[in-house]
């Protein structure tokens, strides 16, 4: 079986963060959002409050206590919403696998992405650099064989840290990781687990599967595997696809029109590759290209195309023509892709320049 490659991405105290980059007063002071009032709990505080102790769903008046020169504010949902879509559709861009769990954290299965020379670590700075730099708050990530361990991994470097566990590091990685760190493992299984002599993985591996079943039942098996490091849960998407599309960041700028020509063809085999596992039984609507030149300005030009069942290099050329209007202007960014039909909505064509 072909290895995989998770990526788990979790924003920095994330609400604080929003509120922090919305308002620059609040960046030098202990923040909490939400637990305003007496009765009121903290939904999450930056590091400067979690320095004093305060920490998520503590109420107001024990954060205050910790922490006199506290600044609260309330919390504001929608507006969260909008900045967590803002970087699902980063983390879309890369990869249609996206398991998002929360406004704030997400998993994405990379395992096929030939982007930044198919390494799930470039992917993930390519990430972080991306949101921090586009969205302006930062995000920790976790790359690993798996959800469990990319998910540890994540929170190894927290704030704005990046942390990878390869393939081969997991075994070294598992046998020291303390037992809490498990998924599942709260005070009181903690508590049962350190009765039997188990502190780490290690440990666990050491006890064997059939005492932890006799001694946690289904739970137990689960413990088992995570102790070992494995856990084959795939990455679940719930949302319909709409659109597939590849793009490729050059390390060194395309120079002209002529240069992105060349790459075209690669792009539209890389497409249909992707086609191939997740949408070739859905009708193909429009055509999309997109550049990105070296200033860093983005333009997107897209055509309704319903009778094209295989995308390639001649069917993009066009829209690679009518898109570029200075041949000579250097090429930070090349992608292309497909957005499927939805019988409900007229057929149209748009063009759009971000």
């Amino acid at each position: 079986m072909p290895q995989r490659k998770i990526i788990h991405v979790d924003c920095d105290c994330f609400y604080a963060a929003v509120e922090m980059r919305d308002d620059p007063t609040l960046r030098d002071v202990p923040l909490a959002v939400g637990g305003a009032d007496g009765r009121g709990v903290v939904t999450t505080c930056n590091y400067k409050a979690r320095a004093f102790g305060v920490r998520s769903a503590m109420p107001g008046g024990e954060a205050r206590r910790l922490c006199p020169g506290l600044v609260t504010v309330p919390t504001d949902i929608p507006r969260y919403r909008v900045v967590s879509q803002q970087i699902m559709g980063i983390l879309r861009e890369l990869t249609d696998l996206v398991e998002p769990l929360s406004l704030d954290e997400a998993f994405l299965d990379v395992s096929d992405i030939t982007d930044h020379r198919g390494s799930a670590t470039l992917m993930a700075r390519y990430l972080r650099e991306r949101v921090e730099k586009e969205v302006g708050i930062t995000i920790s990530a976790g790359v690993a064989p798996n959800k469990f361990l990319a998910k540890i991994a994540s929170d190894w470097q927290k704030p704005d840290g990046l942390f990878v566990v390869k393939p081969e590091d997991v075994d070294d990685f598992v046998r020291e990781l303390k037992v809490e760190k498990l998924f599942g493992v709260g005070q009181v299984t903690a508590a049962k687990l350190h009765a039997l002599g188990a502190q780490t993985c290690g440990d666990l591996q050491a006890l064997g599967v059939e005492v932890l079943i006799e001694h946690f039942g289904k739970q137990g098996y689960r413990l088992h595997e995570m102790a070992h490091g494995r856990d084959e849960r795939p990455v679940v998407v719930s949302r319909i696809a709409k659109s597939v599309s590849v793009e490729r960041t050059f390390s060194q700028d395309l120079p002209d029109m002529l240069a992105c020509e060349t790459v075209l063809a690669s792009l539209a085999a890389d497409l249909n590759l992707r086609l191939s596992r997740k949408g070739r039984e859905k009708p193909i609507h429009k055509l999309f290209i997109k550049i990105r030149y070296s200033d860093f300005s983005t333009h997107t030009l897209e055509r309704v195309r319903e009778n094209i069942k295989q995308p390639a290099f001649e069917d993009y050329l066009p829209l690679l023509t009518e898109l570029v209007t200075n041949r000579e202007r250097p090429v930070r960014l090349l992608g292309l892709g497909v957005r499927f039909r939805n019988d409900d909505a007229p057929v149209t064509q748009l063009r759009l320049f971000e």
